[in-house]
């Protein structure tokens, strides 16, 4: 037998019809001795302050590129044309949502899985969940651009979005080209966190900025030159998401020293497998998803409460989704650093290294913090530039959207706890708890106190109106957030004490 046909074997060997559970180690058993790519094994032996710093700087620049994609196209757009071109963005906004869920419900899982089978040394099994991975974002392309091609369901959502008759074709128009080349994201995003998984975060961060890049330069080019509007936009964005999804494509297939390729047997769907994925990406999916029906609710209440106000309808649109964006950005460092410490959590808790697991997470919670908290302080000290980059000319809606952003931004300290504290639980084989938790900042808690809080604060207290509300509505349900994960951390931490002395067989 030769030696691939060995390795076939022992692939077939440990099938996820086979393997779907992970066998773990006996009651009180010393912790594994990690073998295999010793790009791979260092995450369960080198330092973890080191690790830590090698794996956040590439993916909180990659997270930031990430979110860069909305700000770009807004920038510009607003540039271009004004408070209309703003609110076609945000009209458009929950779909963009959803697409980022999509590909992190795939990516998000497939790479906590692959991280785990990895730590316990089984790189075939890491194989697989790579292959389908990629044939889940294939598939979900598939029916994405077939509910774009379908008028009916386009007008759908737009009205579910809450567009007006004048945004209305502009958004439509956008909505429908990024349909149609969703699979560039669900690759060039998705399976982006392989990458890190593999050890190589700085090829992974690379991968991202490429499109961010080219997004950049095709969007000054289509939207400010050629006049192209919308539709230049989309198509500058779709360039961006193309030159990303080569790149990515290009590590697992071509990179000769990659500690896991890219195969195509592997990419045979295995309902095991799949159902694995994603149990453990619906956590990340929840926080895209649940970020979706807020911004749904959002437009609503935007135009409802909008249009008694000063600023009128597509003022209100203009200005929160404004808001939203930069709100996003000051976000996504911190889920990078969650992303970032992810393969590191996986890996060790596969590995059963337990110290490693507690320690990864308080220096997770600490890195998060201190971006937080640098984040915060820049909204504060340049509020008037940074929304001045959207072209905000009228001087009450300026004010009035500095106000929100500040309001809405209150709690951002202390959001990297409540991040990095969900995200554990995923990395670690533990999908229920995380998507609970992820589900607490934006549905559970933010979803009513959106819809109440405009009804009775203005009765309250008579200096905030119903479109105040809105916003405020956001830090308190950061905090009844940040005070959950608090709970749940206490108690992990005391179960984490119980799997160390072998009292509790941990497994996944």
């Amino acid at each position: 037998m030769t030696a691939q046909e060995e390795q076939r074997g022992q692939s077939l060997k440990s099938t996820p019809e086979a393997s779907a559970g992970t066998p773990s180690s006996p009651k009180g058993a010393p912790a594994r001795k990690p073998q295999g790519n010793d790009r791979v094994t260092r995450m369960g032996t080198a330092s973890l302050p080191r690790l830590i710093t090698e794996f956040a700087i590439p993916a909180i620049l990659g997270m930031l590129v990430n979110a860069a994609y909305n700000l770009i196209d807004s920038i510009f757009l607003g540039q271009a044309m004004g408070e209309i071109g703003l609110s076609a963005a945000t009209v458009a906004a929950p779909l963009m949502v959803v697409f980022m869920a999509l590909a992190m419900l795939v990516g998000n899982g497939g790479n906590a899985l692959a991280a785990l089978r990895l730590g316990e040394g089984r790189k075939n099994d890491a194989e697989i969940s790579l292959g389908n991975t990629v044939t889940l974002g294939v598939i979900l392309w598939i029916i994405i651009a077939a509910i774009a091609a379908y008028p009916p369901l386009l007008d759908a959502f737009l009205t579910f979005s809450s567009a007006t008759d004048e945004v209305r074709p502009y958004a439509a128009t956008f909505i429908q080209i990024l349909s149609f080349g969703f699979v560039l994201q669900m690759i060039g995003m998705g399976v982006n966190n392989f990458i890190r998984t593999a050890g190589a975060p700085n090829r992974a961060l690379l991968t991202m900025v490429v499109g961010a890049v080219v997004c950049t330069i095709f969007n000054y080019i289509f939207v400010l030159k050629l006049g192209w509007g919308v539709a230049g936009s989309a198509y500058a964005t779709l360039i961006g998401q193309a030159a990303s999804c080569i790149s990515v494509l290009w590590f697992f297939i071509f990179t000769k020293n990659a500690p896991i390729k890219l195969h195509l047997h592997c990419m045979r769907p295995h309902a095991k497998i799949i159902r694995a994925i994603l149990s453990l990406g619906l956590a990340s999916f929840a926080v895209q998803a649940g970020a979706a029906v807020v911004n749904f609710a959002v437009n609503f209440l935007l135009v409802k409460y909008g249009s008694a106000s000063a600023i009128g309808a597509e003022g209100a649109l203009a200005s929160i989704g404004v808001v939203q964006r930069i709100a996003m950005f000051t976000v996504m460092p911190l889920v990078g650093v969650s992303i970032a410490i992810q393969p590191l959590l996986g890996f060790n808790y596969g590995a059963k290294i337990i110290a490693r697991v507690r320690k990864t997470l308080w220096l997770g919670v600490a890195f998060a913090t201190s971006l937080a908290v640098m984040m915060w302080a820049l909204v504060h000290l340049f509020p008037n530039q940074i929304v001045g980059l959207f072209g905000i000319t009228n001087a009450s809606l300026a004010e009035f959207t500095i106000f929100a952003l500040k309001v809405q931004l209150l709690m951002l300290p202390f959001v990297g706890f409540q991040i990095v504290g969900s995200n554990y639980f995923q990395a670690t084989g533990q999908p229920m708890k995380s998507t609970i938790l992820s589900l607490t900042r934006q549905v559970l808690f933010l979803l009513p106190l959106m819809f109440w809080l405009p009804e009775v604060l203005p009765g309250w207290f008579s200096q905030f109106t119903g479109l105040d509300a809105l916003y405020i509505a956001t830090p308190v349900a950061d905090f009844l957030a940040i005070f959950t994960v608090g709970i749940f951390i206490a108690i992990e931490m005391r179960r984490l004490k119980n799997v160390e002395s072998g009292k509790i067989i941990s497994k996944y």
